[in-house]
């Protein structure tokens, strides 16, 4: 299998993102985004996923954090659509389910070219640290619609929302590894009966 690295770059009125992948790393994230807890989470993404990221956001958090986390699930999206290629000889499917303490997530992603979030989530708090607990499904559905991949999210149990979320983000960077580890038994064929992703 090839190199799997990408950079996207995504330059708006509201946010300069840059953001470089690497799916086969060992974990390693250089974030800077200017909102505290969506790095934190990243972070799980990164080391959970065993996928390198780098990560430099500018956007206009002096309005809120919304164009920032939204416009950041979309150039993340992009990356990893460019890194991960035609898609042969992946495993396509990837999930996880993720406790931490009282709190339990599930997460499933299928790459499958076709862009769906289905995200069943109820927060307990309304903002984590100062984070708007809304904008977690805006970054997903950057995502997704950017990455051309179904996503599942459910968060099970949990009473505190930072756990909540954490088991989301960690399940989530679990999936994808799964998703796009190489399949020895699909090598270099085409994860699909239709003969294309």
């Amino acid at each position: 299998m090839s190199e799997r690295i990408a950079t996207v770059s995504r330059d708006t009125q509201e946010t300069r993102i840059t953001v470089t992948v690497n799916l086969d790393g060992t974990g390693k994230l250089a974030c800077e985004t200017g909102v505290p807890f969506l790095d934190h989470m990243l972070d799980q993404v990164a080391r959970h996923g065993q996928i390198d990221l780098e990560i430099k956001a500018e956007g206009d958090l002096h309005i809120d954090d919304h164009h920032t986390v939204e416009d950041l699930g979309i150039t993340l999206g992009q990356a990893f659509a460019k890194a991960v290629g035609d898609k042969r000889g992946i495993r396509r499917y990837g999930h996880a389910y993720v406790p931490l303490d009282e709190a339990l997530s599930r997460v499933v992603v299928d790459f499958s070219g076709r862009p769906g979030l289905f995200m069943d989530v109820e927060f307990t708090r309304a903002t984590i640290g100062r984070l708007d607990t809304q904008l977690f499904w805006e970054f997903f559905q950057g995502f997704v619609n950017h990455g051309m991949v179904t996503l599942h999210i459910d968060n099970l149990k949990g009473f505190n929302a930072h756990h909540q979320a954490e088991t989301i983000f960690k399940a989530f960077g679990r999936a994808l590894r799964m998703a796009l580890e190489p399949d020895e038994r699909m090598a270099g064929q085409m994860p699909s009966t239709k003969g294309c992703l």
